[in-house]
């Protein structure tokens, strides 16, 4: 039996506009297995959030999936009705966005809100559904949610709400957990609480998680595996250890050079130079090269295929092919990224 619970390939999704078409998510691809995390990482714009809403069917009218298959166990979900789609958002796929007030029915109180849930998916009577209501506020850590559950959204703090957006989530056992940036909004503190209450339901309950990210620093805490995107596309996938260890792409390099340390010598944060892309016009060859100072020649020309580095790890960046000059990451990203290891609590295997 494949351990594979979800499998994207050659995904591809565009956005018509006034200024033209939008290519947002090119050919990309990637796997995530029972019971692991994957984070999603890169900046603003990369493609993450619209890769993720994709697989829930969730995107706006003017968006065209051109191309792909998104299988769910085997099926193509992208195939389906979008009333046998219903039925898989909650009870198979579900997701937690980066603003739990935007998930939330201001009018309504949070109890019956994960009550209207449970009755719309498993068919349950109103006190089978309270019951387990009851039981997922005090999963999430809300005290006395007897009490709690007659309150409205506004009576919550910030990380409470996002909480209770988890609970509403994990309603129905989803197989597979969407996360898209859902610490952003919090304090360093309440972050460090809902990474944590992930991990801890998804051992509980054995579902796998993808994580949308731009910090690198969840990824350390989080990750099994890290996919790093760059103008639509998947530009290196590996273990988080391999990312971290051993970066190969000079866009990854960016970006781990570019996290915050303890160390307070530098003048200022190192910041990628440039900006991505246009995507009205994607690049005829390495979408990254105008910001890149390994740059080759073939980067103007050719897109680069993604070179296998080991069984788990892979890059696309002509500095893999056997007839690229030899170039070593940036010495202080060395330094940095050591630093931040040791912090992180993320070790490489022995």
């Amino acid at each position: 039996m494949s351990n594979i619970q979800l499998d994207v390939k050659n995904l591809s999704v565009s956005f018509s506009t006034q200024a033209g078409k939008v290519h947002a998510v090119r050919d990309v691809s990637f796997s995530l297995h029972k019971g692991e995390t994957l984070a999603i990482v890169g900046e603003s714009g990369s493609g993450k959030t619209v890769t993720c809403r994709t697989l829930m069917r969730l995107l706006s009218k003017n968006a065209s999936i051109d191309a792909g298959e998104i299988l769910l166990e085997g099926t193509d979900i992208l195939k389906v009705s979008e009333r046998n789609m219903r039925h898989i958002r909650g009870n198979d796929i579900a997701m937690v966005f980066q603003d739990p007030m935007t998930s939330l029915d201001p009018t309504m109180k949070i109890g019956r809100q994960i009550e209207e849930v449970i009755t719309l998916h498993r068919k349950v009577k109103r006190k089978e559904a309270r019951k387990r209501m009851l039981e997922l506020l005090q999963l999430v850590g809300i005290e006395d949610p007897r009490r709690r559950s007659r309150q409205y959204p506004h009576e919550f703090s910030g990380g409470q709400r996002q909480r209770i957006v988890i609970s509403i989530v994990l309603a129905c056992n989803p197989k597979v957990l969407i996360a898209d940036e859902p610490t952003t909004a919090l304090d360093v503190t309440m972050q460090a609480q809902i990474i944590d209450l992930l991990k801890s339901l998804q051992k509980k309950i054995n579902t796998s998680i993808i994580f949308i990210t731009h910090d690198l620093g969840v990824v350390a805490n989080v990750a099994d595996r890290v996919a790093v995107m760059y103008a639509g596309k998947i530009i290196e996938i590996g273990r988080a250890d391999e990312i971290f260890y051993d970066p190969r792409h000079p866009y990854t390099w960016g970006l781990l050079n570019s996290m915050p340390t303890l160390d307070t010598s530098a003048p200022s944060l190192y910041t990628i130079p440039g900006a991505p892309p246009n995507l009205l016009k994607p690049p005829t060859g390495d979408a990254f090269a105008p910001r890149n100072e390994y740059a080759l020649a073939v980067d103007e020309l050719y897109e680069p295929p993604m070179f296998q580095i080991s069984d788990t790890h892979y890059a696309a960046t002509w500095l893999l092919d056997a007839r690229a000059p030899k170039v070593n990451p940036p010495a202080v990203l060395n330094k940095r990224r050591e630093e931040f290891i040791k912090r992180s609590g993320l070790y490489a295997e022995s």
